[in-house]
C-alpha cells in the first residue's frame, strides 16, 4: 500500500472538449473585447480632438495588426499553442494598463496590445476547434459559439460606456482585466492539448510571404477568405455608418446605439442558421444569406434619408442574414485547410478582418464624393451579391 499512488479524481473526470467548451471560451473573450469596444474611439477622440487623426490612428493600428497576424504562425511554431493563447489573454489585460494612462502613446500601445491579443486568441482557438470538433459538426459548433457571444456583444459595449461615464477610466478598463484573467483561468481549467499533427514540418515555409503564396494557390481557401471578408465588411459598415446615418438624419445618438445593440442581439439567431445549414446544406444557406443581405442593403440604400427608421429596419434585416455567414462561413475554411498547415493558413485567413476594416472606408470615401450616404449601403450590396454568386458557383455541393 505504501507504493500505491492515488491520482486526483477530478483529472480523469474532466470531460473532453466539445462545442460548449469553445463557446464558453469565446463568450468570455468577447466580453473582454466588447466591453471597451465603444470606449476606445471615444477615448481616442478625447486625446486627439480630431476625427481625421483618429481615423489615421486606427489605420496605423490596422496595418500593424495585419503584420502581427501574418507572423503569428512563427510564434505558434516556436512555442506551444497554449502559451500563445495565454499570451493573448495577458495582452488584453496589458492593453488596458496602457489605456488608463490616457496619453497618445498609451492609446497607441493599448490598441496594438488589443489587436495582438485578439489575433493570438482567434488563431489558436480556431486551431483547437479544428482539433477537437469533427468536420461534420463544424456548423453546429460555430453557430453555438456565435449565439453565446451574443450576450457579450449586446451588453458589453453598454456596460463599458456606463462604467466609463459613471465611474471613470479605471472602472471600464479594470473590467477588461477581470474578464481577461477569467478567460485565462477558464482556458487552463479545460487543459486543451496541442495536436502535434498541426505543427508544420521543417520543410514547410514559415515565411509569411510564402504562407500567403500557399494560401492564394488553393482555390477553396481563397473562396473561404472571400466569404469571411464579405460578411466582415457588412459589420464594419453596420457599426460605423449605421449610427452615423442615424445621427445625420436627426434620429440621434441613442437611435444609433440601439441599432447596433439590436444588430448584436440577433447573434442568437446563429442557432437557427446552424440548423438551416444542416438541413439544406452550407452552400445553399450561405448563398441564400448573401443574396438576402444584398437585397436588404439595396432596399436600405434606396430608401436612404427619406425614411431613416425604415432604413434601419432594412439594415437589421441585413444583419439577420449576415448572422448566417457568421455561423456557417468559417466552416468553408475549416473543412478545406490541410491539417499539416493549419497554423500558417489560419493566420493568412484571419487577414480578412484587417482588410475589412481598411477597405470599406477607402471605397466609401470615393463613393460619397459623388453620391449621398445611402450609396454606402448600395455599394456594400454589390459586394454581397458578388460574394453570393461566387459562393454558389464555386463552393462544393458537399458543404
Amino acid at each position: 500500500m505504501s507504493t500505491h499512488v492515488r491520482h486526483p479524481i477530478w483529472l480523469p473526470a474532466l470531460r473532453p472538449a466539445d462545442a460548449c467548451t469553445f463557446a464558453s471560451l469565446y463568450a468570455v473573450e468577447s466580453f473582454a473585447r466588447a466591453t471597451i469596444s465603444s470606449v476606445i474611439p471615444i477615448q481616442a477622440y478625447e486625446i486627439l480632438h480630431n476625427e481625421q487623426i483618429v481615423s489615421i490612428l486606427y489605420t496605423i493600428v490596422s496595418l500593424l495588426g495585419l503584420s502581427v497576424t501574418l507572423f503569428m504562425p512563427m510564434l505558434i511554431r516556436r512555442f506551444a499553442r497554449r502559451w500563445v493563447y495565454t499570451a493573448g489573454c495577458l495582452m488584453l489585460a496589458v492593453g488596458s494598463v496602457f489605456f488608463v494612462t490616457h496619453t497618445l502613446w498609451g492609446q497607441l500601445i493599448g490598441m496594438l496590445c488589443r489587436v495582438m491579443g485578439a489575433s493570438a486568441l482567434s488563431i489558436t482557438l480556431n486551431l483547437y476547434i479544428m482539433d477537437h470538433i469533427r468536420k461534420t459538426d463544424f456548423m453546429q459548433a460555430e453557430s453555438l459559439r456565435m449565439a453565446w457571444s451574443m450576450f457579450a456583444w449586446t451588453g458589453g459595449p453598454t456596460l463599458g460606456i456606463f462604467l466609463y461615464t459613471r465611474f471613470g477610466i479605471y472602472a471600464a478598463h479594470g473590467a477588461v482585466v477581470v474578464f481577461a484573467l477569467a478567460l485565462l483561468v477558464l482556458f487552463w481549467t479545460y487543459r486543451l492539448g496541442d495536436n502535434p499533427s498541426i505543427r508544420p514540418g521543417k520543410s514547410r515555409p514559415a515565411n509569411p510571404l510564402a504562407n500567403i503564396g500557399r494560401f492564394v494557390g488553393q482555390p477553396r481557401l481563397r473562396l473561404a477568405w472571400l466569404i469571411a471578408f464579405g460578411r466582415s465588411c457588412f459589420w464594419t459598415t453596420f457599426f460605423v455608418y449605421g449610427p452615423l446615418f442615424m445621427v445625420i438624419t436627426g434620429e440621434g445618438k441613442l437611435a444609433g446605439g440601439l441599432l447596433v445593440s439590436a444588430g448584436n442581439a440577433l447573434l442568437f439567431m446563429a442557432i437557427f442558421w446552424g440548423k438551416a445549414g444542416k438541413r439544406f446544406g452550407g452552400r445553399r444557406t450561405m448563398t441564400f444569406a448573401y443574396f438576402g443581405m444584398a437585397a436588404m442593403l439595396f432596399a436600405a440604400g434606396g430608401v436612404g434619408e427619406a425614411a431613416p427608421l425604415l432604413t434601419a429596419v432594412f439594415l437589421l434585416c441585413g444583419a439577420f442574414f449576415t448572422i448566417a455567414l457568421e455561423a456557417l462561413g468559417s466552416t468553408a475554411f475549416m473543412r478545406s485547410v490541410r491539417s499539416h498547415e493549419r497554423a500558417q493558413m489560419a493566420a493568412v485567413y484571419r487577414t480578412y478582418l484587417d482588410f475589412s476594416e481598411l477597405t470599406p472606408p477607402l471605397v466609401y470615401s470615393v463613393v460619397l464624393t459623388f453620391f449621398g450616404l445611402g450609396s454606402v449601403f448600395v455599394t456594400l450590396g454589390i459586394l454581397a451579391a458578388f460574394c453570393g454568386f461566387f459562393t454558389w458557383r464555386y463552393l462544393p455541393k458537399s458543404f
